[in-house]
Order: C-alpha cells, then structure tokens, then sequence
C-alpha cells in the first residue's frame, strides 16, 4: 500500500487525490488545505491536516502531492523533500529558475522521486507524434509552431491566475505548450526572444498578465519554435504544429484529432484515448462553456471527460513508480526534475527577454 498525502484540494488538487485513489494499492490519507480540504476529504475517507507541516511529517504519508497555487509550489516541496517523502508537484514547478533549481536539488539530496505534472507528455497524440519523429517518419525536424489562445471576458471576481506573482501569468501557468516543444525538439533552445503586453484586458477588473504573447525559439543546428499565447484573440485556437523534411504532424486540440501529412496524403489519429474524449473536447472549446481556448477550474467544479481520463493515466503511471515499476525512457526527464528545470530555464529567458527588449541566450539562465 503507498499513501498519499495532497497539499491543495482545489479545482485540480481534488482531481488528482480522486482518481489517484482508484489504483489498487493506493491510498489518500491526509490532505491539507485551509479552504478546501474537509469536503474532498469526507468524499474519500481520509483525514484533515492541520499543518503543512503536520502533513509532511506523518508516517501515514510516502508521497506528497502538490497542486497548490502555483506561487506556493517550492515550500511543500522542499519539506516534503527534507521529510524522505516522494513527491508529485503541479506545473509549473517553480516561477523562477532559482527555485525551481532549489526544489529539485532537496529532492536529489534526500534521495526522493520528484515528478513533474507536464500533463501533455501523457496525451495519446503527443506520445504518437514523438514515436514518428523517433522513427524518422516526418524526416528531421525543423520546426515548430503552437497557438493556445481565445478571448476572455471580464470575471465576477479576479482570479489568482490572472495576477502574474502568483500564477506567472499565460507563459508560465499555460507551461505546456513551452514543454511540449522542448520533449519534441529534444530539450532547449540556445535562443530565445519574446514580446507582446496586455493589450485588452486592462483596468481594475482585470489581473496584469499579458495577454497576447509571442516566443520565437532558436534550437541548435539551425532548427526553430514559434509560440503563442493569449486571451486577446477572438479567433481562438490551440495546437501543435511540428514540420520535418519529410511530413509534418498537427496536433489539434481545438477541432480535436491529430494529423500525420506525408507524400500529399493525411493520416488521422487520436489525441487522446477515444474518440469520445476527442469529441468532447472539441465540443467544449466550440460551446459556450469556454472563451475561446480559455477556460480556468475552480474549486468544486469537476474536470471535463478527456482531462478526467489524461488525469488518470498520469495518476496511474505515478503509482506505478511509487510501487517499483521502473522509469520509462520516453519519461525520465519528468522523473528526474530535468524537464522541469528546463521549462521555467526556457521561461525565464523569455521574461528577460521581454523586460529588456533583446535575445537571451539560455546560458544567461543556465550557469
């Protein structure tokens, strides 16, 4: 039996403590938020913590699950790390890479897992795509370019995602996309250069992210990434778009299917593990539950039908770690806080970037 203990039972937090708890030899024990806890925790049998503090030390706990708002990732971590405990830490790990830096080195010191919540290594299509380009079929790879974004509209109240001290704004809270081209391209670019602003959705009912953002990435041997983000466009879209020499591959979230293109003829395949979930996405980010490509959780709301199933089948392949079975290959760098750090490393230069107005090289960051 592994015991789990979860710090943050909010939108996501909840999610992942629920369908953790669905794998034969797991158990969630003890939670600990100030807000949210007590409902989730009468739902699955297990018990309130006090303390943060409380719940990193209980020997009813052998991983610690964070999904805490993103600002107050490194805290849980780093004593869940100092306490022997296995961890499991939403994205974006850290806002900085100095943290970041911090939390996956007490975890290599106390000799724990440190797993990475890069939800998207673990969507059907994004597996598939990376298994193509391993086998050549696309040729090399000499580009990539994402968009995911849509038009929001003004809030009841403001969200902490909107504030970008504490959710790091669209570049780091919607992290996935960043990560997603680095485990395709093979790790980080040696450039990068960033720019955009919040060009409509400013005044006092609105945080301060940006809302338009543009990275252009520059990967050794003259290879590159566009990517875009945003909740300033009324023409919403979302996707993956990887060009080789010899085909490319679109991973569309939007009208929800992935796409192999390869001597003038298309492929279909899944992007996540039926039709179904595909098409349930797809209606989604065309019904009114969404703004465009836009949409944030809250607590007590439950997650749509393709993320309830990638929640899973991350959760799955946590516990299955946990109980011995070894690391794949396809996701050694999430185990290893290496993908970690090589998300908010490619982050940080794009935010130096931005805020001096020039290309940054990733050794400004990475020393």
């Amino acid at each position: 039996m592994t015991k789990y203990g979860v710090v943050g039972t909010g939108y996501f937090g909840a999610e992942l403590a629920r369908y953790m708890s669905k794998n034969e030899g797991a158990e969630i024990t003890l939670l600990y938020d100030p807000e949210n806890a007590e409902e989730i925790a009468k739902e699955l049998g297990a018990k309130v913590a006090s303390s943060l503090d409380e719940l990193v030390s209980s020997p009813e706990v052998d991983c610690v699950i964070v999904a805490t708002p993103n600002y107050l990732h490194k805290e849980p971590v780093i004593k869940a790390a100092e306490h022997g405990k296995h961890i499991f830490c939403e994205k974006p790990i850290a806002l900085s890479y100095e943290d970041c830096r911090e939390m996956v080195d007490a975890c290599k010191k106390n000799n724990v897992t440190f797993m990475a919540g890069h939800i998207m290594n673990f969507f059907n299509g994004v597996h598939h795509a990376k298994e193509l380009i391993n086998q050549g079929v696309i040729g090399d790879v000499l580009f990539c370019h994402t968009a995911r974004n849509g038009w929001e509209e003004e809030q009841p109240t403001i969200s902490w995602k909107k504030i970008r001290l504490k959710s790091g704004g669209h570049l780091y809270h919607h992290i996935h996309e960043l990560d997603c081209v680095q485990f395709l391209m093979g790790g980080m670019p040696e450039k990068v250069t960033m720019t955009g602003g919040n060009v409509a959705h400013n005044g006092e009912n609105f945080g301060d992210e940006d809302d338009m953002i543009f990275i252009n990435m520059e990967f050794p041997n003259k290879r590159f990434a566009l990517l875009e983000w945003g909740s300033a466009y009324r023409w919403g879209e979302h996707y993956v778009l990887i060009q080789g020499t010899k085909g490319a591959i679109k991973l569309d979230m939007f009208n929800c299917g992935g796409t192999l293109k390869l001597n003038g003829e298309e492929t279909h395949f899944l992007i996540h593990e039926s039709q179904e979930e595909d098409d349930d996405r797809t209606r989604i980010y065309h019904s009114t539950e969404m703004d465009g490509a836009i949409a944030y959780g809250k607590p007590g709301k439950r997650t749509p039908l393709w993320l309830s199933s990638v929640i899973d089948k991350e959760m799955k392949y946590l516990h299955a770690i946990m109980q011995g079975a070894a690391v794949s290959e396809e996701f050694e760098k999430l185990l290893t806080g290496e993908a970690a750090l090589e998300a908010i490393a490619t982050a940080d230069a794009c935010t130096l970037s931005i805020n001096e107005d020039r290309k940054v090289h990733l050794s400004e960051i990475v020393k």
